[in-house]
């Protein structure tokens, strides 16, 4: 009898699917805003949680999700602010999460096992409960990252210019800090609430390794994020290692195998670039450019990209950049 028809293998696979899509979804926001340990300050404090379900019996999938979006917003807070004793805050937060987490668990009469399954992940415990939540949250998590693109690259990119473009700047950033949450918590049966912040980071720093634009960089870390989780939880199945570990030991690997190779693609990129001679150094450059509307897209109002006025006409903000229809070409700001 293979090992896949088990059923709970079966449920941890499926697990691992849609939580690798989720959390470098939200990662690369987090990368983008240099908050590449968000998730990991998170997951201290979602342990709180879990402990709050196994003291007052009821689910700490549940009870981790609520804590973990709270402690979130007040991550983001403490992070608009600014102030110099932010820092201290954020670790009074994160270590606090934990001890909670662990005293609690104590209280409740609960083993470190029965704790462990959540720092670390296990696939034994995934049932259909479970799996039904974390791919509602999973998929809640994946269309927001990929419907808002355009608006939630805008504020993590340039807040200043999101503010101009009339984006509600404030609310797109607690946005990106609940789907944060929401992605620790789903991560938290396969991989664990210590090591989800790896998944969240590490295949986006490996999809910039090739990638050339936010969008895909957003969908390559999908991909690579999807290929850790499943072969992570396979190689688990077949051999007595931890599910956590296995995965983000394979994404560590997958990254360093790929570093050398975005280096030289880089070295080649810079040389292959044209030399510009400049005839006067106070010249100023000219405001866009012409480029030929080879992209296939037609900007419009109901392409699905970010319409910002400008002057006497409208730019669309795509793939990172500013495009506004000119005749037969776009012109690129």
């Amino acid at each position: 009898m293979s090992l896949l028809s088990v059923d709970f293998v079966q449920r941890a696979l499926l697990a691992a699917l849609v939580t690798g899509l989720a959390a470098p979804a939200v990662g690369t926001y987090l990368v983008q805003r240099r908050q590449a340990l968000m998730g990991d300050g998170i997951g201290h404090v979602a342990v709180t949680g879990v402990a709050v379900g196994l003291v007052t019996g009821a689910s700490p999938t549940v009870t981790a999700i609520v804590v973990a979006i709270i402690a979130a917003i007040t991550i983001e807070v403490i992070r608009e602010k600014g102030n110099t004793s932010g820092d201290v805050a954020l670790a009074l937060l994160f270590y606090g999460g934990i001890a909670g987490g662990v005293l609690l668990t104590g209280l409740a009469g609960q083993s470190a096992t029965t704790l462990n399954r959540y720092l670390f992940g296990s696939i034994t415990t995934v049932d259909a409960t479970d799996l039904w939540v974390t791919t509602v949250l999973a998929v809640v998590v994946v269309a927001a990252c990929v419907g808002l693109a355009a608006r939630l690259f805008a504020v993590t990119h340039d807040p200043e210019f999101a503010q101009v473009a009339g984006l509600n700047v404030r609310g797109y950033n607690l946005l990106i800090s609940v789907l944060a949450a929401v992605s620790v918590t789903v991560a938290m049966r396969t991989v664990g609430l210590l090591l989800v912040s790896a998944l969240m980071v590490v295949p986006v720093a490996t999809a910039q390794q090739f990638a050339r634009t936010f969008r895909s960089t957003l969908l390559m870390a999908m991909v690579l994020g999807t290929l850790v989780s499943v072969g992570g939880v396979l190689v688990s199945v077949a051999a007595p290692v931890a599910p956590g570990a296995t995965v983000v030991m394979l994404a560590i690997v997958g990254f360093g195998l790929s570093f050398p190779v975005g280096v030289l693609l880089r070295r080649r990129s810079i040389a292959a670039a044209p030399i510009v001679e400049e005839d006067d150094a106070f010249d100023v450059p000219e405001p866009h450019t012409a480029v030929p509307e080879e992209h296939g897209h037609e900007h419009g109002p109901d392409c699905g990209h970010l319409a910002i006025p400008h002057g006497d006409h409208v730019d669309y903000v795509h793939d990172g950049h500013r495009h506004a229809p000119h005749g037969a070409h776009y012109d690129e700001h």
